[in-house]
């Protein structure tokens, strides 16, 4: 037996390892960092008051309060979503379960303007639902609505994703075990089941609720673009820089990377309680 020392591929020549993390830190500061720290640059290039005067602008607030009240009701929408699709897919053998699965990956192979764009075919005045619709007074396309519905199917994805691999991972035993001791279904899912997923859960919840946030593709086409009604942040930013607005523009833009930057944080802070609960299965 060769008593050679097998090498480690951490073992790389001093100029590989600095070559490969030289590489990936200028990568980094060129496509992150250095458009970042445009953003806030001319977010202030005329003083903070003037950065939060444009963030008090009646439709800078509308679209601000309409972003959050999207994602307000988005992200409970596709966590409901995501905890039956998964328990379906990793607990249960059914026709048709290949197909849930590929269908819930849909949004990620769809560009969001087709997303938004079947929506205005489907809801709109000359869509197959718009005559039925204004008859009854109800308004999806250009309304908050369709900018609710568009958004929870760009987002919809990412709970299930989180969630599917984790359950699979954790089979079915302990919710059996339960069962077999008498526990009714909603006691098995809130005793067993949901405690063994929380972290996934919440992990979920942060990309979506980010991604609901910065939407902007599927929304543009719902929108209407109503400015102080039905623009969202980014839509609002593209309003303003298209006007030549560039502290507004990059105010609004400022508010939405702290936004960001919150939920990096808070994505961080899972990460490092997970290592201690075992609780994400990839």
């Amino acid at each position: 037996m060769s008593t050679a020392k097998l090498r480690s591929a951490a073992d790389d020549p001093a100029w590989v390892k600095a070559a490969v993390i030289g590489v990936a830190v200028l990568f980094v500061a060129a496509m992150l960092v250095a458009p970042l720290a445009t953003v806030f640059t001319q977010a202030l290039a005329k003083g903070l008051g003037a950065s939060l005067q444009a963030l008090h602008d009646p439709d800078a607030l509308a679209a601000i309060r309409l972003t959050l009240t999207t994602a307000a009701l988005a992200v409970p929408i596709n966590a409901a979503f995501g905890l039956c699709a998964s328990w379906a897919i990793a607990k249960h053998e059914f026709a048709g379960k290949s197909l849930l699965i590929t269908l819930i990956d849909l949004p990620f192979s769809v560009s969001p303007v087709v997303a938004g764009l079947s929506y205005v075919l489907v809801f709109g005045l000359q869509g197959w639902l718009g005559p039925w619709l204004e008859a009854r007074g109800i308004k999806i396309i250009f309304a908050t609505p369709g900018i609710v519905l568009a958004t929870v199917f760009v987002t919809f994805p990412f709970i299930a994703r989180e969630l599917i691999p984790l359950m699979q991972a954790q089979g079915t035993d302990e919710e059996e075990a339960a069962v077999s001791l008498g526990a009714s279904g909603l006691t098995t899912f809130f005793r067993v089941t949901a405690p063994n997923i929380r972290w996934g859960l919440l992990y979920g919840v942060l990309l979506c609720n980010a991604r609901a946030m910065g939407e902007f593709g599927a929304v543009s086409v719902v929108s209407g673009h109503i400015r102080g009604v039905t623009d969202t942040m980014p839509l609002h930013v593209e309003i303003l820089y298209n006007e030549y607005d560039f502290v507004g523009a990059f105010s609004v833009a400022a508010l939405l990377c702290l936004l960001a930057v919150v939920t990096l944080g808070l994505k961080a802070l899972l990460e490092r309680l997970q290592p201690q609960t075992g609780e994400r299965g990839h």
